[in-house]
């Protein structure tokens, strides 16, 4: 069994998202996800998420709010996902690498249409949540798979 908190983070520049080709999960066939990691021990979740995101893309980010907070309970797995909306402060969009170990490879990084969403694997519900700009933001969502996240 294992537990761990993962951070990940909505950038939104306009009306494109920054998303990460890496496999979500064993039991999700989607390809594309938010980009993100594991807190390691010791480091805050905002020093987590700068440094993971910038290790898959190349960029410096600031943390500008708490989305939400959400489980994915799989056999063996318990990942705690925390969200936040952030804004590019520096660098150059690139691919980046996955340096976690247990972690699928990242093979490609870009800024994709909020309204090709559906067509990287993201659910219906989360492309509401973006159009409406997240209005219960900094509200715990439940386990992913009752809510279509």
């Amino acid at each position: 069994m294992r537990l761990s908190v993962r951070a990940t983070a909505v950038l939104i520049e306009h009306e494109h998202i920054l998303l990460v080709r890496q496999r979500v999960s064993s039991l999700s066939e989607r390809e594309w996800s938010l980009p993100g990691g594991a807190v390691e021990f010791g480091e805050t979740i905002e020093q987590c998420l700068v440094r993971e995101v910038h290790e898959e893309t190349g960029l410096e980010v600031a943390l500008d709010r708490l989305l939400y907070v959400c489980d994915r309970i799989e056999p063996g797995i318990h990942v705690i996902h925390v969200t936040f909306a952030v804004r590019r402060i520096s660098g150059s969009l690139r691919m980046g690498a996955e340096p976690e170990p247990h972690a699928q490879p990242i093979s490609d990084a870009k800024m994709v249409p909020l309204a090709a969403l559906l067509d990287y694997g993201f659910s219906v519900r989360f492309c509401e949540l973006i159009a409406m700009g997240f209005p219960d933001a900094g509200t715990y969502q439940g386990a992913v798979a009752s809510i279509g996240l």
